[in-house]
């Protein structure tokens, strides 16, 4: 058989078994590809009918979960509380003092307040501060002149030169007699300036021969770092001796007068703790001084309260109500300060344990704080609470919310 007509051959046979190859991986596909197709179709119509199923059954799980975030729970295990120092104690009675509640009025604290006024007549030049200005010591308030201080200081230039020529005559050369009126008269025109408001400085100066001349000038100054508080006058009127011209006040320290019933105040010692409170700020203070003669309107007894006021948020006038610790003792429930956190709306909370290593957050209320003790209220005898370590809970359990709201 030639090679042509074995190819022929060769060839019409292929072709038949290429086609029956090609039918048979058809067929193949088509097996094959059918239960795929419905597999695909029953796990697309499952997602489909189960998707809610899923979606109700993490629904669920959120909203379990949402409660116990709002509720703040969570779990520590007794290593970890070891480690974190976490101390828990049951919430029992504890005896601290009682507190007296009156209300108050701020003032003045009148021994770190200073008036300013002159020592003779004379007429106001210039003022150097204004209201509500703070001021230093020996700062210029003032400069005013006077006819009368212009006359006491040129008797002082005079008796000063007297003094000066007697005394470099000497003893031996002047008599006794003549001396100690030229020492004498120089002294008391010093004491004569300066008790009209002159410093050291300025006679020093004055006398001297510098710039200073007797013209009558001179300067009022502070006597004392404060606020200037009163500065009721106008530049150029003629002002009497005794006038006030200002009012200096350290308003850093305030006063506020509380009004007790005598009864009330038998109950109140010296250096007791008091708080105050203006608007919705507490203010913490002690109890400096109590009177001893009753108000004639009121029927009552006073009692001095000393406030830090450093940011001078206090001024005198305000009415305020005041909560005064007494002699008497109460049984209250108290945690440390440190054991009373701010909740995530900004309400006081405690952390609490439930069950053996399992925490939440219980919302209280703070009635008042004693020597770093904390007066709360909403708390039932027995209570488990986080008496150190609180923070470190609280930060777990807000880790815990955080996490069962994004499962």
């Amino acid at each position: 058989m030639s090679d042509k007509t074995f190819r022929s051959s060769t060839n019409s046979m292929e072709k038949p078994l290429m086609n029956t190859l090609k039918l048979w991986a058809l067929c193949l596909c088509l097996t094959l590809g059918a239960p795929v197709y419905a597999q695909q179709d029953d796990h697309d119509a499952n997602e489909t009918a189960g998707g809610h199923g899923d979606e109700e059954e993490h629904g669920d799980h959120d909203e379990e979960g949402g409660e116990e975030g709002e509720g703040g729970a969570t779990e520590i295990t007794v290593a970890q509380q070891r480690v974190a120092g976490i101390v828990i104690e049951a919430l029992q009675p504890q005896s601290l003092a009682a507190e007296i509640g009156a209300p108050g009025e701020v003032t003045l604290n009148a021994y770190l307040t200073r008036k300013v006024t002159p020592r003779i007549t004379a007429q106001i030049m210039q003022r150097h501060v204004r209201l509500g200005e703070r001021v230093t010591i020996g700062q210029p308030l003032v400069t005013l002149s006077s006819v009368q201080l212009a006359e006491a200081q040129g008797e002082l230039q005079v008796a000063e030169r007297e003094w000066r020529r007697v005394e470099s005559l000497g003893r031996s050369t002047v008599s006794a007699r003549r001396y100690t009126e030229a020492q004498v008269a120089q002294q008391q025109a010093i004491s004569r300036v300066g008790s009209y408001g002159m410093t050291a400085e300025q006679i020093k100066a004055l006398l001297e021969g510098g710039t200073a001349i007797a013209d009558g000038t001179f300067q009022l100054l502070a006597t004392q770092p404060g606020t200037v508080i009163r500065d009721d006058f106008i530049e150029g009127e003629f002002v009497e001796p005794g006038r006030e011209l200002f009012e200096i006040s350290d308003e850093t320290q305030i006063w506020v007068e509380a009004n007790l019933t005598p009864e009330e105040a038998l109950g109140v010692k010296t250096g007791a703790r008091a708080r105050v409170k203006a608007g919705t700020t507490w203010f913490e203070g002690r109890v400096v001084q109590a009177y001893h003669v009753l108000n004639e309107t009121t029927r009552t007894l006073g009692v001095r309260i000393e406030v830090a006021n450093p940011d001078e948020r206090l001024h005198p006038g305000l009415f305020v109500d005041t909560r005064i610790e007494g002699a008497a003792l109460i049984d209250v429930f108290a945690v440390p300060e440190e054991a009373v956190l701010r909740g995530p709306d900004g309400d006081w909370v405690v952390l609490v344990e439930e069950a053996p290593g399992k925490f939440e957050s219980l919302e209280i209320e703070v009635v008042r704080t004693v020597a770093g003790m904390a007066v709360i209220e909403g708390v039932p005898a027995g209570t488990r609470i986080v008496t150190q370590g609180a923070f470190f809970v609280q930060s777990e359990i807000a880790k815990s919310g955080f996490e069962i709201h994004n499962h």
